[in-house]
């Protein structure tokens, strides 16, 4: 479930629609969090699907780090890339601002982190990276951890609208690796080990 305090806005004819902020989201909040209500499916399933079903998976879900697809119920599935993402996923199967959000201002991730099966040239953002590639994860997770342990202090002091959908235990840990008691887990954990002979849409 995406923050609430957001909506789908068309950003432009290249980029279509994506996820804005109508409040400010302040950094260390918890922006999306995986909820009952997103689907998963294996690459079997998807293989048995008509291929009009295929395209709207290959579109709009990420990868696991099972290899299964998931597919978010609500907005989102829209949150854009940005090689500068305001977001960051985590090994908590939910998602952070890693800096304050701005009123109007989109809400992205780094796909880099989603498993993708192909890699894709995106938007030119005057940065180093041009293209996301299918193991950008085994190389950039020191950099997208140390952004995440920068904020992550923050989880416990900041208003979290989506804190029912945590339950007891993950909350607690939280709280023990916010005060030191255990260290935070990689978002390497995140990565999908894919074989050569694996099929993808």
């Amino acid at each position: 479930m995406i923050h609430p305090d957001t909506e789908l806005r068309f950003i432009s004819n290249e980029i279509g629609y994506g996820v804005v902020a109508t409040k400010l989201i302040p950094a260390g909040t918890i922006t999306w969090v995986h909820d009952r209500l997103d689907q998963e499916f294996s690459p079997l399933q998807l293989q048995q699907m008509e291929p009009i079903y295929q395209q709207i998976l290959d579109t709009y879900t990420f990868r696991n780090n099972k290899g299964n697809y998931i597919l978010c119920w609500d907005n989102g599935r829209y949150v854009n890339h940005s090689f500068n993402s305001n977001c960051l996923t985590t090994a908590y199967d939910f998602e952070i601002a890693i800096r304050n959000i701005q009123p109007g201002e989109q809400l992205t991730d780094d796909y880099g982190y989603l498993n993708i099966p192909l890699p894709f040239r995106a938007a030119n953002e005057g940065t180093r990276r041009k293209i996301v590639y299918p193991d950008d994860l085994l190389k950039y997770y020191k950099v997208w951890d140390n952004k995440i342990k920068k904020v992550f202090g923050n989880i416990t002091k900041q208003q979290q609208p989506l804190r029912p959908l945590l339950d007891d235990e993950l909350w607690n840990r939280i709280s023990r690796i916010v005060e030191g008691k255990e260290e935070m887990e990689s978002i390497l954990s995140n990565f999908y080990h894919s074989t050569p002979a694996e099929s993808t849409v």
